[in-house]
């Protein structure tokens, strides 16, 4: 599976997380539709729940004029992911998990939300 596929997926699976509380495993699973299990895709979804308080702490710290609760569950989970990558998945560059974040928001959210996570990310780039 490619990186961006992985991506699109594991966003898709903690949607799933957020909404519905279901198990990282099952929500993995329920993306996946009977395709093969993907590395990269089980260590974004799993990772990013095993860092989600210090990764929703980042993301708070660094959003201006703009509430936490508020933000878009969609959006919200598109942050997550990147801030995941960007933290703590070694092989990403920061850039790369920006601009493939803004990617998810293009396909998955409207064009403000792509320009409001570049913002967002570039802010949390500078303070890592």
């Amino acid at each position: 599976m490619k990186r961006r596929t992985a991506r699109e997926k594991s966003l898709q699976a903690l949607y799933q997380i957020d909404i519905s509380g279901a198990d990282p495993a099952e929500a993995i699973e329920n993306v996946l539709d009977e395709a093969p299990v993907d590395e990269y895709l089980q260590a974004s979804v799993t990772g990013t729940v095993q860092h989600l308080e210090e990764i929703d702490e980042t993301i708070k710290a660094n959003l201006e004029n703009w509430s936490f609760d508020r933000l878009a569950k969609v959006d919200r989970n598109i942050l997550r992911l990147a801030v995941f990558e960007m933290k703590y998945a070694e092989d990403v560059p920061e850039k790369v998990a920006i601009n493939e974040a803004i990617e998810l928001a293009k396909q998955f959210s409207d064009d403000r939300s792509s320009k409001f996570i570049n913002g967002v990310l570039s802010r949390i780039k500078q303070t890592l």
